[in-house]
């Protein structure tokens, strides 16, 4: 279908989402006169609109004789007609310079709210997914009889604190004892990695510290993974403000929803991990329950080469595309370095 437009339609269609997403209100065919370079007499360019609108590409929103995109338009207009601009090298900066590699899950928040700020719209990372949760070391603190402090520093460094209940009070030396010998047997392994081996090697671990690192292995592998958010959103109350959505309250509420539902919003993002480069779901066509004037752009970004994640913007499908996706891209670009080993 898209085959049938010919230039003069292209650039028509082309002139009429620009002005509509500059200006948020519908576009007739004066202004496309004025704006598309083409003379045009406004009878041309009213059969055009109405073979546009045929097509499903734009339509009437009220009596008014100005069109606006539809979502079938915005996909035309994004996968056909649209220019990218470079990024603003002041922009740029302030990407590079807020995502440094000191500490992965700050890397990640700050991802999250520099394409929140720049766009103006929801910013979203998911975060690498872990093949296995782990600790680099534990420590054990006794709080009070039978009530121990289990702390738990990951590779990356973040810290984790869960309390023990046990049958027995220990005494501090054995507790130091205790995170000394797990420290040097099973540092960088995975907590259930460790429970696998602990079953083999019974035989040369004490009773009483048994039961110890086995409390501590279920604690220690729950505080881990209940530490690390699936995904770190920033901005969504920059969406109360966009004028497409906040003027429909029911919009509105279903995109909240989306957001509180981790799973939906996490199977909407896992599309981008399949793909290469920047992606733009408009509506429903990432298969969750986007409202259609809902537009979704995301980029993978990798770790030492291998893609572990997305980053992405939420916000109204009238969003400036050619600005937007470069933003898109190079966050992901710069994430991906960030995280990488030097």
């Amino acid at each position: 279908m898209t085959r049938m437009l010919d230039k003069r339609a292209q650039l028509l269609l082309k002139t009429l989402i620009g002005r509509y997403i500059a200006e948020g209100q519908p576009v007739g065919s004066r202004t496309l006169s004025k704006h598309s370079g083409l003379d045009l007499s406004p009878a041309t360019i009213r059969n055009v609109m109405s073979d546009l609108e045929e097509l499903g590409f734009i339509s009437s929103p009220h009596t008014s004789a100005g069109r606006v995109p539809t979502p079938a338009g915005y996909r035309f207009f994004v996968d056909t007609l649209l220019v990218i601009k470079p990024l603003d090298s002041g922009e740029q900066r302030q990407i590079e310079d807020q995502l440094h590699p000191d500490n992965p899950q700050r890397v990640i928040q700050s991802a999250s709210q520099l394409l929140s700020q720049l766009t103006r719209f929801a910013g979203v990372v998911v975060t690498p997914r872990r093949r296995a949760v782990s600790f680099r070391q534990i420590e054990f603190l006794r709080l009070s009889e039978k009530r121990v402090l289990l702390i738990v520093v990951t590779p990356e460094g973040d810290v984790q604190n869960r309390i023990l209940l046990t049958e027995r009070d220990y005494s501090p030396a054995e507790l130091v004892s205790t995170a000394n010998f797990i420290n040097q047997h099973y540092s960088g392994h995975s907590f259930e990695e460790v429970r696998q081996r602990l079953h083999r090697e019974l035989h040369e671990i004490r009773q009483d510290m048994m039961q110890l690192m086995s409390a501590a292995l279920e604690a220690g592998n729950r505080a881990v993974s209940e530490g690390s958010e699936p995904y770190v959103i920033s901005g969504e109350r920059n969406l109360l403000t966009a004028q497409d959505l906040s003027q429909d309250m029911r919009r509105l509420r279903q995109l909240f929803e989306l957001f509180e539902h981790k799973t939906t919003l996490l199977r909407m993002f896992d599309l981008t991990l399949q793909g290469e480069g920047v992606q733009i779901f408009i509506g429903g066509e990432s298969g969750a329950t986007a409202p259609e004037d809902v537009s979704v752009v995301t980029a993978p970004y990798k770790i030492d080469g291998e893609v572990v994640g997305t980053v992405g913007v939420i916000g109204p499908s009238r969003m400036a595309y050619d600005r937007v996706v470069p933003i898109v891209d190079v966050t992901a670009k710069l994430l991906s370095s960030a995280l990488s080993k030097p």
